[in-house]
């Protein structure tokens, strides 16, 4: 049985959710377990996967990774992530980690070994360079972006993603996967699935043609930003041409692959602070009624409020701390999750839906 035709995620932002993001010591804080109060809700709503963002050590936000081996100590340590493991999986959950291998931090040893050497040197040449500067991401200083070219950072990549995988992991949400471009993932995709054919591995890819990026890649799907813009601005702007033409896109992906779904995640502003509460439910009902693997951005099933702004710390208000249990949620919100179990009701009573055209 295809486990990806019938898994529906809770994406939860890790590093916001257990309040350590802003922490400005970095020693051992066993907050990870924190996530295990939650098993059960994400259950009780109908959810059967749990997909997080970055959990491995780096300087700030979790995306400056400074060691892809090793737990971000404002989350806890090994046994804090085994524990973690050990009671989703007892649950019949799967965990999906956020894989940031386009860029590393500016700290990371693999970079300062890169800078000291400079290009045209067998330390310097895992980074991209440009006129002798190492390139970085998206104008962010402190980014600096890998050479998928060089076998070894393919190696790298392989052995960091095969390593968490041999630890009961059940795939990968690789972060800018549009970056290094399709043809950069397939020797790495290629030797991973070679050891790991059931495992999932979804490209984070914003723009362009998704279904030829999946050909060349080999990955198993990619984000489906498309739709998610669709949603939200034609219930905006009462216009529903933006979606249906984005659903007759969405229909020829679904011919070859199943999208990513989404209406809500952790670069983006919240559903609810787009379209109001009616806006949100009618986008909720969307996405779980076309085809495709539906995740809910933890807080987006209370109908949360947070605005992304462009500004240093315009993601905070969209990645909040949450309580240190369920019981201790405001309830304002538990109309939504009402109404979102009652969505994934009908999609678990219908499991075609996840290939319906």
């Amino acid at each position: 049985m295809d486990w990806t035709a019938h898994v529906i995620w809770w994406h939860c932002y890790p590093l916001g959710f257990v309040n350590a993001e802003d922490s400005a010591v970095h020693d051992v804080r066993h907050r990870l377990g924190q996530l295990t109060n939650w098993l059960d809700y994400l259950i009780d709503l109908g959810c059967n996967g749990m997909l997080l963002n970055p959990i491995f050590a780096s300087s700030s936000h979790g995306y400056d990774t400074l060691d892809h081996y090793a737990i971000d100590s404002r989350l806890g340590d090994d046994s804090d992530f085994g524990e973690l493991m050990w009671k989703a999986k007892e649950r019949g959950i799967r965990i999906l980690l956020d894989g940031v291998f386009n860029h590393l931090g500016r700290e990371h040893p693999i970079v300062q070994r890169a800078l000291k050497a400079g290009p045209g040197t067998p330390d310097g040449d895992w980074l991209r360079w440009v006129d002798g500067y190492p390139r970085v991401f998206e104008g962010h200083e402190q980014l600096v972006e890998l050479d998928f070219a060089n076998p070894a950072v393919q190696t790298f990549v392989v052995d960091v993603m095969c390593h968490w995988l041999e630890r009961g992991i059940d795939g990968w949400r690789l972060d800018a996967a549009y970056a290094p471009g399709a043809a950069a993932w397939r020797p790495i995709v290629e030797r991973v699935k070679q050891r790991f054919p059931d495992s999932w591995l979804l490209g984070e890819v914003i723009h362009g043609d998704k279904d030829e990026f999946v050909t060349v890649s080999g990955l198993d799907s990619v984000t489906q930003y498309e739709l998610w813009k669709a949603i939200w601005s034609s219930l905006e702007s009462a216009n529903f041409y933006e979606l249906d033409w984005s659903l007759k896109r969405h229909n020829e992906f679904l011919e070859s692959f199943a999208p990513q779904t989404f209406v809500g995640n952790h670069d983006v502003t919240r559903i609810a602070s787009r379209v109001g509460d009616a806006g949100a439910s009618l986008a909720m009902t969307v996405l779980f009624t076309v085809g495709g693997v539906p995740s809910i951005y933890y807080g987006d099933e209370q109908a949360f409020r947070g605005v992304k702004e462009d500004r240093m710390g315009g993601d905070d208000a969209v990645r909040p701390a949450f309580p240190a249990s369920p019981d201790d949620l405001p309830g304002t919100g538990e109309w939504m999750y009402r109404l979102i179990q009652g969505l994934i009701g009908i999609r678990r009573r219908n499991p075609w839906l996840t290939h319906a055209m």
